[in-house]
C-alpha cells in the first residue's frame, strides 16, 4: 500500500539517606554532571534491547540459594561481553534491574531504604561495581525506581504513623475516617487502611502505603534519591505504577489525574538536568490513547514528560496474533501507536513482564510460536525489553503466584541448575533439562540462537533500531502477514513474518526497489521478487525475513 509518508521516508532513507534529618534538610539535590540540557540526550536507548533481570533469581555467587549482584556480574559475559565479534553472548545493549534497594519482601516493591542495597543481593559496593562492570561491556543498567509508595516498615513511615505531629506525616495520604475507595482497576479490596484513629491511603495493600506527592519535602527527598543515583553512575529509572502518583478521588480520580502528569513532567526535567543521557520508562498498564498521554505533549519532539513507556497492549496483541496467525491486529496496532504517540517518542515494547504468566506457558510451548514472538518483538519499532529466561523457552514455576513468574535462571542441567550450589530460593520451571543455556548454546536451532541472532541483525542496522515505521500488510480483516519498512536516513529494511505454520507467498507489498540483500532469514526463505511497488516474499511457517532494500 502506498502513501505520502510513505514515499516521503523512503525518498529520506535511500537518499542519504539519613532517617535522623529532617525532610526540609532532604530537600537538597546534588549539582548537575554538566549543564542543564533542554531536553533528553538518550539517543543510546533508542532501538537499544534491554534485559529485564530479577536478582533474587539470576546467579547466586555464595550458596545460600538467593541471587546477588556479584552473581549477576560473573554472568554479564554471557548477555553481553563487550566484544562486537564474538557471537556466544546474547548482545543485549541494558539492564533493566527490578528493584534492588532494601525491602521486606522477596519482590522488593516495597523499599525500606531507597538509598541501601538489598542485603540479600549485596552492597552498595557490590552494586557500583556492577555498574562498572556493565559500562565496561558496552551495557547501561536502569534500576526499577518504585515512587508510588514505600514499604509500611519505611523510617519514614513508621515516623509518620507514630504522631500527627510528625515531620514525615504528610509524605503520606491519610483521612480521618474511612472514604471507602475500591483499587480503580476494578477490584473489590479496599484502599484506605487504619493506623491508630486514622486511616491512610495504599492503592496495593496495607504494607504499601502510597507516598504523598503533593508534599514539596517529599518531592525534593525523590529528587535527591534519584540524583545520588544517577550521580553514582546509574544510567535511568524505571518508574513502578506511574498511574497512581496523584489521587484525586474515588474511581477515576484514583489514576492518570493531571496531578500526576504535573509531578511526572517536573521529576522528567529533574532527571535532564542531574543526567540528560538518562532513560526512563514507566509502568503505564493502560489502552494507548491513555499510554499516549504520558509522553506529554505532542507539540514536543519526543514529549515532554516521560521518554517511554512499556506497550501493554501491544504486547496482548502480539502474543494473540502469534497464537491465531492473523497479524492484522498487530498492524493496525502500529499504526494506532504511530499515529497518537508525539513524533520522535520512543515506545517500549515487550513480550511478558514479572507480572504476567510466563510466554512460553502462554504458548504452550510451541516452538514455532515463539519463534514467531521473537522475531516480531526484535523488529519493533522502540526499545525492545526481554524478560530473563524468555531467551530459553522458560516456562512459569509450580505454584499460581507471583514467585512462579520469577523462579531462578536455569544455566545447565544439573540439580543446582548452574544457578545455586544450595537450595534455591524457589524451585525452578519444569521443562529445565531443555530449557536451560547451557542445553541451548551451541545448537544453531534453538530459540537461544533465534534471540542471539535476531539481537545481532537488529544491531547491524541503523533502519531497525532508529527507522521509521512504515506498514504495507493490512490492518484489517485476517493475514498471517505482519510485513513493514523500516526506514533511516541511509537504510530501508523490509520485514516480513509469517505467522502461519506453512510456506507462504507473501504480497504483493508497496515495497521500493528492485534489489534486495539480507539482513536475516530463516532457512527456506526466498529473495523478494517482482517490480517495484509489486513485491511479493515467500516463507517458511513461522519465518523471518529482513531485506536491505537496493
Amino acid at each position: 500500500m502506498r502513501s505520502t509518508r510513505l514515499a516521503l521516508v523512503v525518498q529520506m532513507a535511500l537518499a542519504a539517606l539519613t532517617c535522623g534529618s529532617s525532610p526540609s534538610e532532604r530537600e537538597v539535590v546534588p549539582a548537575p554532571s554538566r549543564a542543564a540540557s533542554a531536553g533528553w540526550d538518550h539517543e543510546w536507548a533508542r532501538g537499544a534491547v534491554f534485559y529485564e533481570v530479577f536478582v533474587r533469581s539470576f546467579q547466586d555467587s555464595d550458596g545460600d540459594g538467593i541471587g546477588d549482584l556479584p552473581g549477576l556480574i560473573s554472568r554479564l559475559d554471557d548477555l553481553n561481553d563487550g566484544d562486537p565479534a564474538t557471537t556466544t553472548d546474547l548482545g543485549v545493549d541494558a539492564l533493566w534491574l527490578m528493584p534492588v534497594f532494601e525491602s521486606p519482601s522477596y519482590h522488593g516493591y516495597d523499599t525500606t531504604d531507597y538509598l541501601k542495597i538489598e542485603p540479600d543481593y549485596g552492597t552498595n559496593a557490590d552494586f557500583l561495581r556492577l555498574l562498572d562492570e556493565a559500562h565496561r561491556r558496552g551495557m547501561r543498567v536502569i534500576v526499577d525506581l518504585v515512587v508510588n509508595h514505600s514499604s509500611s516498615q519505611h523510617p519514614w513511615f513508621v515516623a509518620a504513623s507514630s504522631s500527627p505531629a510528625s515531620p514525615y506525616r504528610d509524605w503520606y495520604v491519610w483521612s480521618a475516617t474511612d472514604p471507602g475507595w475500591k483499587q480503580p482497576w476494578g477490584g473489590n479490596a479496599g484502599t484506605w487502611h487504619r493506623s491508630g484513629d486514622a486511616f491512610y491511603y495504599g492503592v496495593f495493600w496495607s504494607g504499601m502505603p502510597d507516598l504523598n506527592w503533593r508534599s514539596a519535602s517529599l518531592r525534593g527527598e525523590m529528587r535527591r534519591i534519584s540524583a545520588l543515583w544517577l550521580e553514582r553512575g546509574v544510567d535511568g529509572f524505571r518508574l513502578d505504577a506511574t498511574r497512581y502518583l496523584v489521587e484525586a478521588g474515588a474511581g477515576g480520580g484514583q489514576a492518570d489525574t493531571p496531578e500526576t502528569h504535573a509531578a511526572l513532567k517536573a521529576f522528567a526535567a529533574h532527571v535532564r538536568r542531574v543526567k540528560p543521557q538518562a532513560f526512563v520508562v514507566g509502568e503505564n498498564w493502560a489502552d494507548t490513547s491513555v499510554i499516549a498521554t504520558y509522553y506529554g505533549s505532542k507539540s514536543v519532539p519526543g514529549g515532554d514528560e516521560l521518554p517511554a513507556s512499556f506497550n501493554f497492549p501491544l504486547s496482548d496483541l502480539v502474543l494473540k496474533a502469534v497464537s491465531s496467525g492473523n497479524a492484522a491486529p498487530v498492524a493496525a496496532k502500529l499504526e494506532e501507536v504511530g499515529r497518537v504517540y508525539p513524533a520522535g517518542a520512543i515506545d517500549a515494547p515487550f513480550l511478558t513482564n514479572h507480572d504476567q504468566v510466563r510466554l512460553a506457558t502462554q504458548l504452550g510451548r510451541n516452538a514455532g510460536r515463539l519463534r514467531s514472538a521473537a522475531a516480531i518483538l526484535l523488529t519493533l519499532p522502540g526499545a525492545p525489553f526481554l524478560y530473563y529466561g524468555e531467551e530459553i523457552g522458560l516456562e512459569n514455576g509450580p505454584t499460581g503466584g507471583d514467585e512462579s513468574k520469577r523462579t531462578p535462571m536455569p544455566w545447565d542441567g544439573t540439580p543446582g541448575g548452574g544457578f545455586t550450589t544450595g537450595t534455591p530460593w524457589f524451585p525452578f520451571a519444569p521443562g529445565r533439562e531443555t530449557a536451560n543455556v547451557a542445553s541451548q548454546r551451541a545448537d544453531p536451532s534453538s530459540l537461544l540462537s533465534r534471540y542471539r541472532n535476531l539481537i545481532r541483525a537488529r544491531a547491524s542496522s541503523e533502519a531497525l533500531r532508529k527507522g521509521e515505521t512504515v506498514l504495507v500488510s493490512r490492518t484489517d480483516g485476517v493475514t498471517p502477514f505482519l510485513a513493514f519498512l523500516r526506514a533511516s536516513a541511509g537504510e530501508t529494511v523490509l520485514v516480513v513474518h509469517n505467522l502461519s505454520d506453512s510456506f507462504q507467498s507473501a504480497g504483493p507489498f508497496a515495497v521500493p526497489g528492485g534489489s534486495f540483500e539480507r539482513v536475516f532469514a530463516d532457512p527456506g526463505a526466498a529473495d523478494p521478487s517482482g517490480t517495484p511497488g509489486a513485491i511479493r516474499v515467500y516463507l517458511p511457517g513461522r519465518g523471518t525475513g529482513i531485506w536491505r532494500v537496493r
